[in-house]
């Protein structure tokens, strides 16, 4: 296995957009590592909405679901707002047990087509985040499964009944960014904004204070991960993604 020092540089990733959807399983999940590409992406203008598939309502030791669900959909919300996105939806999945399969993806589809981006983005939807460390079920279920509904949302023959509820196909989608992959090979400078990918993520009150431990050290961690990232980008910060391209 290469060492970082031997790992080839990132290649920049394409701002030459207008509009991005993300779709990711958890509230926090684009905090931790990508809000603050969010932060500049908003800052040069582009339209930028976030789409939760649970709410992270077992995210939380030390409360119920019921309790959880309102505190955890706030703080992403207000999270939100601090790197300029305003539009944040929640399908309301059931937490720590989403499955893939036909129903996710037509759930994304619809999403996809609605909004109609230029670009989505999720997460991590590898089995591991390189070597041992292995990744969360639900982030793999809802990364595969928004890469999959990317093409059925261009497929005016699968999920038929989208159609009849007025979701014409939507074949504009680019690429799709996973945040924090393995197997990313692009990144983006976030020194400018890693301030406030950081305000970003200490908007999860609730949810650091159950956490603890090393990430729920919000400067420290992602200070961590963007410097690691800069490294082999030129840069003080940034944030690597994997890219698959569709057209």
């Amino acid at each position: 296995m290469s060492t970082p020092a031997e790992q080839p540089p990132y290649l920049p990733l394409d701002e030459d957009w207008e509009s991005a959807l993300a779709i990711v399983a958890h509230p926090d999940d684009m905090e931790y590592g990508a809000a603050a590409a969010v932060a500049r992406w908003t800052g040069q203008g582009k339209r930028v909405s976030y789409l939760m598939v649970t709410s992270g309502e077992a995210g939380i030791d030390g409360l119920e679901p019921a309790q959880c669900r309102p505190i955890r959909e706030r703080e992403q919300v207000e999270s939100a707002a601090v790197v300029g996105v305003d539009s944040v939806e929640f399908l309301g999945y059931p937490d720590g047990i989403v499955e893939y399969g036909l129903p996710l993806r037509r759930d994304l589809a619809r999403a996809i087509r609605r909004h109609r981006p230029d670009i989505v983005i999720t997460t991590n939807f590898r089995d591991t985040y390189g070597g041992v460390f292995p990744n969360q079920a639900d982030h793999i279920a809802v990364g595969r499964a928004t890469l999959d509904a990317v093409r059925d949302a261009g497929n005016r023959w699968v999920f038929r009944e989208l159609m009849v509820s007025g979701h014409q196909p939507w074949n504009g989608v680019r690429q799709l960014w996973a945040a924090g992959s393995p197997d990313g090979l692009h990144a983006v400078d976030t020194t400018d904004t890693f301030a406030a990918g950081v305000a970003s993520l200490e908007a999860h009150r609730a949810y650091l204070e159950g956490l603890g431990g090393q990430m729920a050290n919000a400067a420290e961690f992602l200070e961590s991960m963007g410097r690691a990232a800069g490294s082999r980008f030129g840069t003080a910060f940034a944030a690597s993604f994997e890219v698959i391209t569709f057209r």
